[in-house]
Parts: structure tokens; C-alpha cells; sequence
């Protein structure tokens, strides 16, 4: 998932953020609701906002979900642009594009 921060807010891009569908895999559809649930903004169409407060929870969210092996780590890990510095907290989860 394509990510940056401004202003200690992180931001996932809304093109890499997993979907919601009635239907669908009850794995992918609890990622989504746990993603959702600790975004500080997670409106449609637009990329989602994570204050600095649950960056360590969403380390452990996205490490979990990984070791499922139910998603892939395409969809569990942040990616980041080389000139932006990873934060501490989200290093474990994180790779540069």
C-alpha cells in the first residue's frame, strides 16, 4: 500500500486500500472494518489518515493479518517513496518502492 505523511498523519493511498464487499471473504472484509476503525479519516474516494497515536497498533494489525497468510503482502505491507525516512514504529511493516 502506498503510503506518505504530513504533519504526523499518515496516509494510505485510497487506490491501494482494501475494499468492502457484501459478498466477499470475511478475512478481507474484517481487514477492511480493522483498518477503518483506527483511521482518524476513512471517508470514500479518498486516502485514508492514521494519526501518529495508533501507528504501533497498526504494525501490529498489518503484522497479523500477514501472518494469516489469508492476504497477500501486497496488501498487508506500507510502501514508501525512497526520499521519505520510514518511522520507527512502522518499520517492520514497511519496504521502499
Amino acid at each position: 500500500m502506498k503510503t506518505t505523511i504530513r504533519d504526523d498523519i499518515l496516509y494510505i493511498d485510497r487506490e491501494d486500500l482494501p475494499q468492502y464487499k457484501k459478498t466477499g471473504s470475511v478475512v478481507r472484509n474484517s481487514y477492511f472494518w480493522a483498518l477503518r476503525s483506527i483511521a482518524c479519516n476513512a471517508r470514500r474516494d479518498t486516502d485514508w489518515e492514521f494519526d501518529r497515536d495508533v501507528w504501533v497498533a497498526l504494525n501490529r494489525m498489518l503484522l497479523c493479518f500477514t501472518a494469516s497468510g489469508y492476504l497477500g503482502y501486497s496488501e498487508t505491507i506500507l510502501e514508501w517513496n525512497t526520499d521519505c525516512p520510514i518511522p520507527e514504529e512502522l518499520r517492520a511493516v514497511s519496504t521502499y518502492l
